[in-house]
């Protein structure tokens, strides 16, 4: 394969110790890469050089990775955009939605707006890629998979359906080199002034089950979920399905 690859990595964090670590979804990214490009895959970090987790990518069996210095609460996106852009890269990789900072999974969104490249969710499997064609699958919901054919150059975020990434070794992580480039700092505002705190899983509603015997409410409790007042919208126009996506959100208490 001749077209460049990148995988762009971040910090992790250990979900019960908070630890840093290398992040599942962009380690899934960089094993997807090195299937891809092999030796040739280049990774790509914006942010500390000095973070020892970073060596936990160049333990997977990375001779090198890319490091945009940056400091803490520095936007990354300016100066992602400039060196894939320069690069000559064709498909990046990523991960959906970093699990340090701020979190928010528009990363890949703004950086794909900013390229001009088109965005594929999900991504579980690269099969092939022939004359500027990537022909590759999109995880969906309940283990559904749809191909898709998107000409490069290209933007995917991983999907935890992806491969699972190979186990990082301490030898090779050590003896990898971090290739510095210094970079303009461009501060972001938005995240400074922010006040962060950690995510809450949104409660689910629960079906109130009105049975007299237990039976009844065993089957009530295992049966299958069945659809709601849902409905499906096609041929509409962009301004009746913006009205019902308002009217959704507002009837679920996101929007007041």
């Amino acid at each position: 394969m001749n077209s460049k690859v990148i995988s762009l990595v971040s910090v992790g964090a250990h979900p019960t110790s908070g630890r840093t670590r290398r992040a599942e979804q962009d380690s899934r990214a960089v094993e997807l890469g090195l299937q891809l490009a092999g030796q040739n895959l280049q990774v790509l970090h914006a942010g500390d050089v000095a973070e020892p987790a970073l060596r936990a990518y160049l333990g997977m069996g990375l001779a090198q990775m890319h490091v945009l210095e940056q400091p803490q609460g520095a936007d990354a996106l300016p100066a992602l955009a400039d060196y894939l852009r320069s690069a000559g890269a064709q498909l990046v990789l990523t991960g959906s939605q970093a699990e340090t900072g701020e979190g928010s999974g528009m990363l890949p969104f703004l950086l794909a707006e900013r390229l001009g490249w088109p965005i594929v969710v999900g991504l579980a499997e690269v099969e092939s890629i022939h004359d500027g064609v990537a022909q590759v699958l999109q995880a969906l919901p309940r283990g559904q998979r749809r191909r898709l054919k998107v000409r490069l150059p290209m933007l995917a975020t991983v999907d935890n359906a992806a491969a699972k990434p190979r186990q990082s070794a301490f030898g090779p992580g050590r003896r990898g080199v971090l290739d510095v480039e210094q970079v303009e700092v461009i501060n972001d505002d938005l995240y400074t002034a922010a006040d962060l705190q950690p995510a809450k899983p949104r409660p689910k509603r629960l079906k109130v089950i009105k049975a007299k015997s237990g039976a009844d409410r065993m089957k009530a409790a295992t049966a299958k979920a069945s659809g709601g007042s849902g409905q499906v919208l096609k041929g509409v126009s962009a301004e009746e399905g913006a009205q019902a996506i308002l009217k959704l959100l507002i009837e679920e208490g996101v929007v007041r």
